[in-house]
């Protein structure tokens, strides 16, 4: 199974980056590798926030739906992410939001997921870092822009 830690300093509010991570429609507009998303429910329950949603992934020929359960924990600044169904056997990630000096946002990524297909799965494994830095590239870059924009 795949798994990665990524840390990333973001100049950019913690609750503006979390607002980031859950407005889960808008990642085809700027995450690599995603096609599609779609949210089934989004429901507040005190300090957690809970949201089924779908993601469409993949690359060339190769594209899949998964559906999530995203957890929002508003006490710990945290985001739980656990695949419900899909084209993996296995996903868990978790993004921790840390309050720095002078307006940055210190983020943690952690992810560990298994594809159902082991033939994906071994390809994935080879090009999974190369992705996951990506990816993370690709939020950075999007909460710079809104940040700089706001800024103005």
């Amino acid at each position: 199974m795949p798994k990665a830690s990524i840390k990333r300093l973001i100049e950019c509010k913690k609750i503006d980056l979390i607002n980031l991570v859950l407005d889960i429609e808008k990642y085809p507009e700027f995450i690599p590798f995603c096609f599609d998303s779609k949210i089934y429910e989004n429901k507040n329950q005190g300090d957690l926030n809970t949201i089924i949603a779908d993601l469409t992934i993949g690359k060339g020929p190769f594209k899949d739906t998964y559906k999530s359960n995203v957890i929002y924990n508003k006490k710990k600044d945290s985001i739980f992410v656990k695949n419900i169904k899909g084209p993996l056997n296995h996903l868990e990630n978790n993004w921790l939001f840390i309050d720095k000096n002078n307006g940055i946002t210190e983020v943690i990524f952690d992810i560990d997921f298994e594809i159902k297909n082991q033939f994906l799965n071994s390809l994935m494994t080879v090009s999974f870092k190369f992705g996951l830095e990506k990816i993370a590239d690709a939020f950075q870059k999007r909460a710079e822009d809104l940040f700089s924009e706001t800024k103005n």
